[in-house]
């Protein structure tokens, strides 16, 4: 029986042009290039301009991605955003996306799951992609970090970074196997009670500001190989796929500590891996967009492969997506 299936067909991405590397912060805040490399994996990061707020990250990477797919504006009927870091309280970052792209027609609305965005983002545009409600959408992850950085803790500032990665999916007829391109699994979870974990100082409704990253670092990497490996497993067994069947894996890059020991965990090959961290550091939503966009352009990921993407957030939030490219 065929099956609608919700087919990547473009990808894109932006990181700002000011790169802040380890030696840079070690002339503002306590730290050294050692101390970051040795329990991050990150060298260097992107830092948005005063002037660019998350709106224009986000379209310089759907504008990529519509022309990776060969695809204009006018055939896109939802916006997607993940983002923990909007230009403002309202409207929506989606909604500015959709103007400043030239585009009054479909729907569009953000997902705030702070680091997973993308990987909830994703997972509702495939559910209203599938369903028939809409044709083409644009799921991007944006984020502007450096705007809600404590720039005298030395445990924080060291890890997140700005940028913003886009994908261009589309409803396609699949035959409903395991050979179909497209999405074929999702998994979401969330734990509120943890939420104390990741975290900002503020927000509009209690101090009148956003606040600045406060994070329990330890305990934050003590849930996260366990989590992130229950979201693999849980996609490749819902489709009945072995976690040793996926080609590639692009998760939320973190940190490299915690993606190496998910791999060991699972037993999954380095080579299989997406590594961007040390370049991009942790840049939230935005991050498996931009290392899946990092690895189509680059050739590493071939269409009809399977790439499963996953990733934890504030929340605490966690979650998976597995296609076939």
């Amino acid at each position: 029986m065929s099956k609608t299936r919700a087919v990547i067909v473009g990808c894109g991405g932006y990181l700002p042009s000011k790169v802040l590397t380890n030696d840079d912060l070690a002339k503002i805040v306590d730290t050294s290039d050692e101390w970051i490399t040795t329990r991050s994996g990150i060298k260097q990061r992107h830092i948005a301009a005063d002037d660019e707020a998350t709106s224009d990250l986000a379209v310089a990477a759907a504008k990529e991605a519509l022309a990776h797919a060969g695809v204009g504006i006018d055939d896109i009927d939802l916006i997607v955003v993940g983002t923990t870091t909007p230009d403002q309280t309202l409207p929506a970052v989606a909604a500015i996306v959709q103007a400043k792209l030239g585009m009054s027609h479909g729907a569009a609305l953000d997902v705030q799951a702070v680091c997973s965005g993308f990987v909830y983002g994703l997972t509702v545009a495939d559910n209203f992609v599938t369903s028939g409600q809409f044709k083409r959408a644009l799921v991007i992850g944006a984020e502007k970090l450096s705007s809600i950085i404590d720039w005298e803790d030395r445990t924080t500032c060291v890890l997140f970074a700005d940028g913003a990665g886009a994908v261009v999916i589309e409803a396609q007829e699949g035959k409903g196997d395991n050979s179909d391109r497209g999405i074929l699994s999702s998994y979401l979870r969330c734990d509120g009670t943890l939420k104390e974990l990741i975290k900002t100082s503020g927000g509009t409704s209690t101090t009148g500001e956003p606040g600045k990253i406060q994070m329990a670092g330890r305990e934050v990497f003590r849930h996260a190989v366990t989590n992130i490996s229950e979201a693999i497993v849980a996609a490749c067994k819902k489709v009945d796929i072995g976690v040793d069947e996926v080609d590639w894996f692009v998760p939320h890059q973190a940190n490299l500590r915690i993606l190496e020991g998910t791999a060991k965990k699972l037993k999954i090959p380095h080579e299989k891996v997406v590594l961007t961290v040390e370049n991009h550091g942790n840049t939230s939503a935005a991050s498996v967009p931009l290392a899946l966009n990092t690895a189509v352009k680059d050739g590493r990921i071939q269409p009809g492969q399977l790439v499963l993407f996953e990733a934890m957030g504030g929340g605490l939030t966690w979650g998976s997506v597995l296609a076939r490219m």
